[in-house]
């Protein structure tokens, strides 16, 4: 992804984790983005993987369903839900100057996108980003 360095905006990292924490991808948006190593790198996607996880468990907001699950039946012949919905882990994280802004997926893929703070549609660049890798992977599978 190309993000010019002359607009207001500036997208700092890009980081694809997967759902059990390893690194994918990750990547230095802009020249005003600090320079990470590699090993860096690797360390901030598995801390932020549990950071997430603990946090998702500490929440106590239920992710609304998926439209599907409408349509099929929400408790068993118990009485107790078919099956677990996930909560939502960390969203957003506002550093002052530094914002960052998880997006994960059904999968468990999380994007997690750095940006300064006066970066507007962080969000909006994140689901472009996911619809992107969607499309990429399935028809790549391997």
């Amino acid at each position: 992804f190309y993000f010019s360095s002359r607009s207001r905006m500036a997208f700092l990292h890009l980081f694809i984790i997967n759902k059990s924490g390893g690194l994918i991808h990750n990547t230095r948006l802009s020249d005003r983005a600090p320079v990470i190593s590699t090993n860096e790198f690797l360390r901030i996607g598995s801390t932020f993987h549990s950071l997430h996880a603990i946090a998702s468990e500490a929440s106590p907001v239920v992710r609304p369903p998926p439209p599907s699950a409408a349509l099929q039946p929400s408790q068993g012949a118990s009485g107790r839900p078919l099956r677990r919905l996930p909560k939502d882990g960390i969203d957003f994280i506002d550093g002052g100057s530094v914002h960052l802004r998880c997006l994960q997926t059904p999968t468990g893929i999380k994007f997690v996108l750095t940006s300064e703070a006066d970066a507007p549609n962080a969000e909006a660049a994140l689901r472009d980003i996911y619809v992107l890798y969607s499309d990429y992977a399935l028809k790549n599978p391997f």
